[in-house]
């Protein structure tokens, strides 16, 4: 079997220092990439700016428009001037940050050119060549407002609770967020009641479209985020064909600027560094200041009074939920919810009249936006290489190259590319690999020497393709049996075997609803042409199944 390989270098290895050096010079070197010339004197002034030579500068734009603007195509070499010399760019960070710190930051509100002086005092007081004074300065005016807030800095907000900037085109801006949607789902094996899912949803700020959303079961981390911008950044025809609905879904590519709240995984290394690598700007909202993320907080809000139709839906709060039991009135597997939502955005809220677009709808924003982009002759970014975009953002395991291929989870993967690697390994060789959790029958390892990606399957390719979640579930099955000892084979024979009641339990409750559809229709009470109090709710009659036809669905104007 053919195994793809792709070149990158694997952000979370890079060192800080050099991550550093390079988001330094990407400020500086990606505005003068993207031109058709660079002159003589841009070219000094950012000699200048970054302390090397012209000559080093054009070699630079060489290889950021060779790397399609990537960060990574801007890290430092690897010096052999010794240990002291790679240390040098994080020394003088180190300085700059501690004057912030300790002098800027504070309520005497000292001048940006004080600190611009006292910076350079320290950095030749340890012997280091001083930052020149305009990194200094950007350092400061991209302070956090909650930071500036310590300088007594008085911050006066929007007249009418505008905090939201402008977008200037579709992706300009987009809004990120995520919560527990209000919906008790089932397992899709037996449909027994497995709690609330998460979602992660991305709005885009310019047409109020949804941009992109990633649903599970797993709490909020860098790979759910990562996921989301991976569903934004891609053409969503396929993804639609896949799961069986049929919509018009067009927002697709990269937005300059993201802006999210200030959870741990809106800081953790994966995710800054993967929008950094991909020239996407991060805009972490003030804390405790929620408005600053109204649109996507309004889109949730809008997205979770849909939800409130659901069977198992747990309403907002325990008022609203009164006596109702959303265990038992729970139906709705992962994957039947990840479809409501499809059709819910794609076929209702996109195509309705938006209050915040003037009542304009946010399909045609958006299009409108794209054909003015493209009058300008510039179009939305999207990634160089969706693959590599997508492997920046997966969870990283370490296991161990044997003579068998590589183990995670009980899971052997093996491909002859492997071959040279272990032949060249006297001891067993540590790797790292990255997986995608929607779909564990490959992986992707890194190869040090080019850093590039080798692309290894399962070993027994007869293997269905699985997902973390259902791994996982089948081996809490195999624990309830208390089958504590199991390989391979019995893992995949208990997904095997969920499988099989899964789909024996879509065709009986399949046929189940559509005979309490018949029974809904003739409970009606005589002469009013309305049901009976008794009756079920009419979408429970409209629950989509796996291999049933989508159909769009009437929600209630609000």
């Amino acid at each position: 079997m053919a195994v793809r390989k792709t070149s990158t270098s694997d952000l979370s290895l890079i060192p800080e220092p050099d991550w550093q050096v390079a988001e330094r010079r990407a400020a500086v070197i990606r505005p003068l990439a993207a031109r058709t010339f660079c002159s003589k004197e841009d070219a000094m002034a950012a000699a200048l700016e970054l302390g090397i030579s012209a000559r080093h500068v054009y070699r630079l734009i060489r290889q950021c428009r060779e790397g399609g603007g990537d960060l990574t195509s801007l890290i430092v070499a690897v010096s052999s001037g010794g240990r002291g010399q790679s240390r040098l760019p994080h020394r003088q960070d180190e300085v700059v940050q501690s004057v912030v710190e300790e002098l800027y930051l504070t309520p005497q509100r000292l001048s940006a050119e004080w600190i611009v002086q006292e910076v350079r005092r320290r950095a030749y007081k340890l012997g280091l060549p001083p930052p020149s004074a305009s990194t200094i300065r950007r350092r400061l005016a991209a302070l956090p407002l909650a930071e500036r807030s310590r300088r007594g800095d008085v911050v006066v907000p929007d007249a009418v609770g505008g905090s939201t900037p402008p977008a200037r085109f579709p992706l300009d801006r987009v809004q990120m967020d995520h919560t527990p949607v209000d919906v008790i789902l089932v397992d899709p094996f037996e449909r027994r009641p497995i709690g609330r899912p998460w979602i992660t949803v991305a709005v885009d700020i310019y047409s109020r479209c949804i941009a992109g959303f990633h649903v599970s079961l797993e709490a909020p981390s860098s790979t759910s985020v990562g996921l989301c911008l991976t569903h934004m950044a891609a053409d969503k025809h396929a993804w639609l064909q896949g799961i069986g609905v049929e919509a018009d879904w067009p927002i697709a590519g990269k937005p300059l600027l993201i802006s999210v709240d200030n959870a741990k995984e809106f800081h953790s290394d994966a995710f800054e560094r993967g929008c950094a690598q991909h020239d996407i700007a991060i805009d972490w909202r003030p804390v405790g200041q929620p408005k600053f993320g109204g649109v996507v907080e309004r889109l949730i809000g809008t997205l979770m009074e849909l939800v409130h139709s659901l069977p198992g839906t747990t309403f907002s709060n325990v008022m609203q939920r009164g006596k109702y039991d959303s265990d038992k009135a729970a139906c709705l597997t992962l994957g039947e919810l990840e479809r409501w939502l499809t059709v819910a955005i794609a076929k209702f809220y996109h195509v309705r009249p938006h209050g915040g677009l003037d009542d304009d709808i946010p399909l045609r924003r958006y299009s409108a936006g794209v054909t003015a982009l493209a009058t300008s002759g510039k179009t939305i970014p999207t990634p160089r290489n969706p693959r590599t975009y997508l492997i920046d953002f997966l969870p990283v395991v370490w296991r161990t190259l044997r003579r068998e291929g590589v183990v995670i989870d009980h899971i052997h993967y093996f491909c002859d590319a492997l071959k040279p690697w272990i032949e060249r390994s006297a001891m067993p060789e540590r790797l790292l690999i990255r997986r995608d959790p929607r779909d564990l029958s490959r992986i992707y390892i890194l190869d040090d020497r080019d850093g590039g990606y080798l692309e290894v399957p399962y070993r027994e390719l007869s293997r269905p393709p699985v997902s973390l979640w259902e791994h996982r579930l089948a081996r809490a099955r195999l624990r309830q049996r208390r089958q504590t000892e199991w390989d391979e084979r019995v893992l995949f024979a208990a997904i095997e075997e969920m499988r099989e009641i899964e789909s024996q339990a879509a065709r009986t409750t399949r046929s189940m609803r559509r005979n309490q559809a018949r029974r809904l229709s003739l409970r009606v009470v005589e002469g009013t042409g309305r049901p009976s109090q008794s009756a079920s709710p009419p979408w429970q009659a409209k629950i989509v199944e796996d291999g049933d036809p989508l159909e769009p669905f009437d929600i209630e104007e609000w």
